[in-house]
């Protein structure tokens, strides 16, 4: 049984580039830039005004003149208005750019406004004030956002700004959700005394779609023949295959063996951890991963998190910081496994990221996830874990 430090670097050596596509921008929110984006001009394009006021030239403060001639209103778009006299000044609107022969804008609140003449009540006025300078967030043919990032709103505001409408994003590995059991009926079926609704494949799919990953899923019986039949289809058709129950040991537990059978070489069956100990990983000789997650609901959504999300972000060329957190008050496990402990997270008045242990019924107590946000990461060679200790934590909620 090989440990968690030795799993994540089996795992993570099979990462692979499964390379780019190109999509609308619109549709890109969530997925992985494959590319720079270069501005194809200033950015700002020109100097543009950014409150509403009048336009002078700031040799006029300089020569203590205090009140200016209105000789044009301009809106953001319209073509500038020029000044002739120091004296003079152009209304003028947020948004619009500014008049070549001007370069300081004087907001509303400074100023004295009767029969077109604007008049200066305020005596901290700066030159170059309220003017977002042409180019000052990112040159003409600059990058202005690297390769290998998630896609946010934000940088939805900057392709668009710089008409990038078309993105080159990394591809992701075509992927199915194979679930398996007699005990599991359908979410809208009404479950008999002795079955269950399946829920594990859906939470398996809402996770993945948080990386705008939507994998297909298929539940199987517990029966051998049609186990090898299903598992021999999906490595033709996908690039990872990620199953959940049927990994133990059990009278019943087909799949490692059809597995075996279909050519898929196991790289290591067990961990030393809880939960998921009996987690199965392999690889066919095609290059199609295979994610065999024990049953219970727990299990899987830790080794999801653990195991397959940090492998899926390697894939995709993303590097994320490793989450500490300190545990808030004293806990203790004794079997000598890699404990995963369940913690609400909070932000004391230190602004310290604090864990605290939320005590739950095992591996298939799933309604006990609602109430946590994080697993914290126990290292394997200690029992008693102090008050104030600092520990590795995988987040599932934002934070």
């Amino acid at each position: 049984m090989i440990t968690v430090e030795e799993a994540e670097k089996i795992i993570l050596a099979e990462s692979k580039d499964y390379a780019t596509e190109s999509i609308y921008f619109e549709d890109a929110l969530g997925r992985v830039l494959a590319e720079n984006i270069s501005a194809d001009r200033h950015l700002p394009p020109y100097n543009r005004v950014t409150m509403d006021g009048i336009a002078i030239n700031y040799s006029a403060i300089e020569n203590g003149i205090k009140c200016f001639k209105i000789i044009a209103t301009q809106a953001a778009g319209d073509v500038p208005f020029e000044i002739n006299h120091p004296s003079e000044c152009i209304e003028i609107m947020t948004g619009a750019a500014l008049p070549s022969t001007t370069d300081t804008v004087i907001r509303y609140e400074d100023l004295k406004i009767e029969d077109g003449v604007a008049t200066l009540i305020a005596d901290n006025i700066i030159k170059g004030q309220s003017i977002h300078f042409k180019g000052a967030d990112v040159k003409q043919n600059e990058i202005a956002i690297t390769a290998n990032q998630f896609i946010t709103p934000a940088f939805i505001n900057t392709i668009g700004s710089v008409g990038k409408t078309n993105l080159l994003v990394k591809k992701l590995p075509r992927t199915v959700i194979i679930s398996s059991g007699d005990e599991l009926v359908n979410v809208n079926e009404t479950p008999n005394a002795f079955q269950i609704r399946k829920s594990n494949n859906y939470t398996i799919k809402a996770v993945l779609q948080q990386y705008k990953l939507n994998a297909d899923m298929i539940h199987i019986p517990d029966d051998a023949v049609i186990t090898k039949q299903q598992i021999e289809k999906s490595l033709q058709k996908y690039d990872i295959i990620i199953l959940c129950g049927g990994v133990s040991e059990g009278k019943f537990d087909y799949i490692p063996k059809a597995l075996d059978e279909c050519g898929v070489k196991k790289i290591f069956h067990k961990v030393q951890q809880r939960p998921g100990k009996p987690f199965w990983f392999g690889k066919h000789e095609n290059g199609v991963l295979v994610f065999a997650f024990p049953g219970n609901p727990v299990s899987t959504f830790m080794c999801m998190h653990r195991y397959l999300l940090p492998w899926l972000e390697k894939s995709l060329g993303i590097n994320k910081q490793s989450l500490y957190a300190v545990l808030s008050e004293d806990f203790t496990f004794n079997p000598q496994l890699q404990y995963f402990l369940q913690v609400k997270l909070h932000v004391n008045e230190k602004g310290c990221l604090m864990a605290k242990p939320i005590a739950g019924n095992g591996s298939g107590d799933f309604a006990n996830l609602i109430d946590t946000d994080a697993f914290m990461e126990l290292p394997l060679r200690q029992n008693e874990f102090k008050k104030g200790e600092t520990f590795k934590v995988w987040t599932f909620v934002a934070i």
